[in-house]
Parts: C-alpha cells; sequence; structure tokens
C-alpha cells in the first residue's frame, strides 16, 4: 500500500541548470563580459560624449543646441543606413560557415579602432572646413558612423551566441545576466569622466576605445567557439556573400509565414526606434532642455543606469514566469511612461522619475526580445532571422533618428519645445510597437523538467 501511495504521489522536481555556477561558467562569463565591454562604447560614445562632443562645438544657444540636436541624430541615422544595408547579409553568411566569433572579433576591433581615431582627429587643430564645419568635426562625425557601425554589427554574432551557452529555461536568465553585466559596464565608463571633466571630450573617445579593448579580450582569447556545419544551398554548394541579397528576400518571405516572427519584429522596429533614438539623444536633451550640467547628467545616467540592471534582472524572472510576450508588453507601457513623463517634465525631479523609468525599460527590453527572437525562431533557421530581427532594429535606427532631427531641425527657432515635440514622437512609435505586439499569436513554451 505504501508504494501505491508513493506511486501516486506527485514528484518532486527541479529545475536543469539553474544554480549561479551555470553564471560563472567560462562560456557564460567570457560571452557577458562582452556585453560589458561594449556597454562601454554605447553609453561613453553613442550617450554621452559624442553629443556632448558636438553640443560643445556647434551649440551656443537655443536654436544652435536644436541643430546639434539634429547632426547627432543624422549621423546616428547615417550608420543606420549601413546597418540596413549590411546586417542581413551577415546573418545570412553566419549561417553558411556556422562561425560566430570568428566574424565578432574583426568587428569588434574595427569599432575601437574608429573610437580611437574620433579622439585623435578631434585633438587636431586645422583651420579646414567644409559645409561650414570644421573639417575635424566632419571627420568625427564620420569615425563616429564607421565605430557605432561595427559596434552593432558585432552585436548580431555576439546575440546569436546565447542559444550556444543557454536553452530552455536557462535562455532568459542567462540573457537578463548579461545585460546586468553589460549595464555594469556603463558604470565603469563613467570613470572616464572622472578623468576628463567637462571639457576634454576628445580623450573621452580615446580612453573609452582602451576600456572596449580591455573587456573584450575574455571572449576574443577565452571563448571557445562550438563547430557548427556550415549551411549550404540545395545543390550542395556553397553560395556567394553577394548573393545573400536574394536568400534575405526568400527568408523575408519565410519569416511571414511565421506570423509570430514576423508581426514580433514590427513591434520591435517600433520599440528600438524609440529606445535607440532617446539612448542617443538624452545627454543633450538633459543639458540643453532640462539645463543639467555635465557633471550633473553623469549622476542622472550612473542612476538610471542601475536601475537599467535592476530591470534587466528582475525582467529575466519575468520573462520566465508570464512569458516573453506580456514581459515586452510591460517594458512597452513603462518605456511610454518615461517618454511622456520626460517631455512634459518641467521640473527636474519630475525628470529624474523619467530616467528612472526609461532606465529599467532600456535593459529590459534586450532580455524580452532576444528571448522571444530565439522562442519564435526555427533552430535551422535562426541565424538567419536573427538577421531579419537586428534588420528590424537597425531600420528603425535610420527612421527614428531622422524624425527626431528633422523635428528638432524644423522647430529650431522655437528653442527647447523642438525637442520635446520630437520626443513625443518617439511615444507614437512605442504605442505602434505596443499595438503589433497585442497581435503577436504566442505560447508561453513549458520548462523543461527532471526529477
Amino acid at each position: 500500500m505504501s508504494q501505491l501511495a508513493a506511486s501516486k504521489r506527485p514528484r518532486r522536481t527541479r529545475k536543469r541548470g539553474l544554480g549561479t555556477g551555470l553564471f560563472l561558467s567560462l562560456p557564460v562569463l567570457s560571452w557577458a563580459l562582452y556585453d560589458f565591454a561594449n556597454t562601454i562604447f554605447s553609453s561613453n560614445i553613442v550617450t554621452i560624449f559624442f553629443p556632448l562632443y558636438l553640443q560643445q562645438v556647434l551649440g551656443g544657444d537655443a536654436r544652435m543646441d536644436q541643430i546639434a540636436s539634429t547632426f547627432i541624430s543624422y549621423a546616428n541615422a547615417a550608420s543606420g543606413v549601413l546597418l540596413v544595408i549590411f546586417t542581413p547579409l551577415l546573418g545570412v553568411w553566419m549561417d553558411r560557415t556556422g562561425r560566430k566569433k570568428a566574424f565578432l572579433a574583426p568587428f569588434a576591433l574595427a569599432a575601437i579602432l574608429f573610437t580611437f581615431l574620433m579622439g585623435f582627429t578631434a585633438y587636431t587643430d586645422s583651420s579646414a572646413s567644409l559645409v561650414g564645419l570644421p573639417l575635424s568635426v566632419i571627420m568625427v562625425l564620420l569615425f563616429f558612423t564607421a565605430a557605432k557601425f561595427f559596434y552593432n554589427s558585432s552585436l548580431l554574432f555576439y546575440d546569436n551566441m546565447l542559444p550556444d551557452i543557454a536553452s530552455g529555461p536557462q535562455l532568459p536568465l542567462i540573457s537578463g545576466f548579461g545585460v546586468a553585466v553589460g549595464y555594469m559596464g556603463t558604470l565603469m565608463g563613467l570613470v572616464v569622466y572622472g578623468i576628463v571633466g567637462s571639457r576634454d571630450y576628445p580623450l573621452a573617445f580615446i580612453l573609452t576605445a582602451a576600456l572596449f579593448l580591455l573587456f573584450s579580450l575574455p571572449i576574443l582569447l577565452m571563448y571557445k567557439e562550438k563547430p557548427a556545419p556550415p549551411m549550404i544551398g540545395a545543390s550542395g554548394e556553397r553560395k556567394s556573400f553577394f548573393s545573400g541579397y536574394r536568400d534575405i528576400y526568400e527568408t523575408f518571405k519565410e519569416a511571414k509565414q511565421h506570423k509570430a516572427l514576423f508581426i514580433f519584429m514590427i513591434a520591435y522596429f517600433f520599440f528600438n526606434d524609440a529606445v535607440a533614438t532617446a539612448i542617443a539623444m538624452m545627454s543633450v536633451y538633459a543639458t540643453a532642455v532640462m539645463g543639467f550640467s555635465a557633471g550633473q547628467f553623469i549622476l542622472l545616467y550612473l542612476v538610471a543606469t542601475v536601475c537599467a540592471i535592476i530591470g534587466s534582472y528582475v525582467f529575466g524572472h519575468i520573462t520566465r514566469r508570464v512569458g516573453s510576450k506580456t514581459a515586452s508588453g510591460l517594458v512597452a507601457l513603462v518605456l511610454i511612461a518615461a517618454l511622456v513623463l520626460a517631455a512634459a517634465a518641467f521640473s527636474s525631479a519630475v525628470f529624474w522619475g523619467a530616467a528612472c523609468l526609461y532606465g529599467v525599460a532600456m535593459g529590459s527590453l534586450w532580455v524580452t526580445s532576444r528571448t522571444m527572437i530565439v522562442e519564435l525562431s526555427p533552430v535551422e533557421k535562426r541565424g538567419q532571422f536573427f538577421g531579419l530581427f537586428a534588420f528590424s532594429g537597425k531600420l528603425s535606427s535610420v527612421l527614428g533618428p531622422l524624425v527626431y532631427g528633422t523635428v528638432t531641425w524644423v522647430l529650431a527657432g522655437y528653442g527647447t519645445w523642438a525637442s520635446r515635440a520630437a520626443l513625443l514622437s518617439l511615444v507614437v512609435m512605442t504605442i505602434a510597437g505596443l499595438i503589433a505586439l497585442l497581435k503577436v499569436p504566442y505560447v508561453k513554451p513549458e520548462e523543461e523538467m527532471t526529477v
């Protein structure tokens, strides 16, 4: 009878591979440290020092601050154009070769090189000018465009390493861990401000390049890539790289057959549109619109980064509990609240609250979106669909800055109201993404269990 009772008693289960040792394993730790490294670039260059540098050399009054915002937006849009052209090909190339780290390394090193050249060029003293701008400023704009292109391209290979080191219920946790470690990289990057202060922004470019290189070394030197067989065509012959345009078109048509995946890419397009544009413009908005000093903005950004770290970790668990679709919807609502508060803020207290909410949304978006794209993608097409996923995000990195920059350009005569109107355009885009997300067919995957 005791054996019969025991046979009817529910079996106790436990999650597989979810202990702290998972996060400290060499593959996971070296992978996460690249998030640490590249986030130093993202925060220091894209968000802080490049916008402050342009405001320093081009700004000066309410109207010229808006013009500086326009150049910042258009430089980001130019980088996005390059990403739109090349990112889909890189995903196909990755699938054909079965290699990821081999491509991540040169793209990361190129981003580091162009970041260094930004600082070197900004230090040059020349009276030459072009289209009314000092030649050194134009070269910094071009090097920034190249650095951001290579930085973002490296993330395609980096993101696609996630299913190599995690599976099942590990996915959202490892994704959240990587993002949290990445935002701790932001804290390291802020050390640069303590060295350069509010004036020597070219030195900030050079120091950021050095930190980017230093913390990229673990993945470059210690990460052991799992061998994967290259994918070949039906005829058994390897196609040329440039035939990837045709392949991407075919992948796009195939993605349309995966309704959930296709609709989510549309949603992510709008979400990333808002997040990426706000990241690029937040320092100039805080200083030119809200009247923050560079030091006050650094403190604000520090607090927002802590919120991003907490948000990414918490949303890793939320995603695992409620599923990536519901979690993505919650992130969108937080983002809308943050943008509305920032656009309507006339006191520093309200803007602080908006920055904290934005930090939560910024950190959490990568957790929920990376998890959802893995869940919705067929394993054999994951690289190509990650390419399309990146394409969706990078296409938005063109539209968002173009819209923002055009609004500030057209309304420059209205001073700070131009930036407030531009920020509200991001609210409209986020709402559009939320509407698309609600239409995604989604069933939360069952967690893997064992006795």
